[in-house]
């Protein structure tokens, strides 16, 4: 997977990927960071990028003739030539989850946009963005941080760049659970021992042990999205009904 960043500070983006995992998982080519310098593609002689606002108001506006050229040049390079997907990062925009990564996750290529000062002329957002993603309520000076933060959210979860398949799956927010809790050795650490379970070897057990301690953390800590894994359950175990009531029928029939 390539993530090619539009951005007016690469090396901060390529700085903060190239470490650890991700680090690794560019080594062995299973995913590619092209950090675009804006900047390259205005066409002022002094490399301004941005202007004042029309209307007035304070802070000054990138420019689309830069954006949209830069944005070209990634598409053009390209061996297909069909529309590539967009994320503009911006506080406006819907709020990133896990979903969105394993989204994102199945795209070949996700060009991410980078607004700085008050943001980018609209008009080019209008042109090439296709998702406009925020990564929370707050404002922040620039798109980088965000857009590291997504791409390490989606990068772990392209086959092989973890080392364990199991691991993006059972993570926090997977089936809209928290991660249970984990323990390493020694046994007992400051009077607290580690629960009996995880060293019973009964993977039965153990399993039945970590969902419910998935439930009871998701209830007390984020009891929005333990809400809709209750609510995703029902409506699992309503189909499961209705398998096993369709089956009988069939039986019934002599048809299985």
């Amino acid at each position: 997977m390539e993530f090619h960043v539009l951005t007016l500070f690469p090396e901060m983006v390529l700085d903060g990927l190239n470490t650890s995992i991700l680090k690794r998982a560019i080594e062995k080519e299973q995913i590619k960071i092209n950090a675009i310098n804006i900047r390259d593609y205005t066409t002022d002689k002094h490399k301004k990028v941005d202007d004042y606002t029309y209307g007035g108001g304070a802070g000054m506006l990138m420019q689309a003739q830069p954006v949209y050229d830069a944005y070209c040049d990634v598409v053009n390079k390209r061996k297909k030539r069909d529309r590539v997907r967009v994320v503009y990062v911006t506080p406006q925009g819907k709020v990133f989850d896990q979903k969105m990564a394993e989204q994102f996750a199945s795209e070949e290529d996700l060009v991410i946009l980078c607004g700085h000062y008050e943001g980018i002329d609209e008009r080019v957002l209008e042109e090439i963005v296709t998702d406009y993603v925020s990564i929370g309520d707050y404002v922040l000076t620039g798109g980088e941080l965000p857009a590291m933060v997504m791409i390490d959210a989606i990068a772990r979860l392209v086959p092989g760049v973890l080392n364990n398949d199991e691991s993006a799956s059972t993570e926090s927010f997977a089936g809209n659970l928290l991660e249970y809790p984990q323990y390493s050795r020694p046994e007992e650490w400051n009077g607290k021992r580690v629960p009996e379970v995880l060293l019973s070897g009964n993977h039965k057990k153990i399993a039945e042990w970590r969902l419910e301690q998935s439930k009871i953390r998701t209830k007390e800590r984020r009891p929005d999205l333990y809400e809709k894994y209750e609510k995703e359950e029902k409506e699992r175990e309503a189909a499961r009904r209705a398998l096993k009531e369709e089956q009988k029928r069939l039986r019934r029939m002599g048809k299985i």
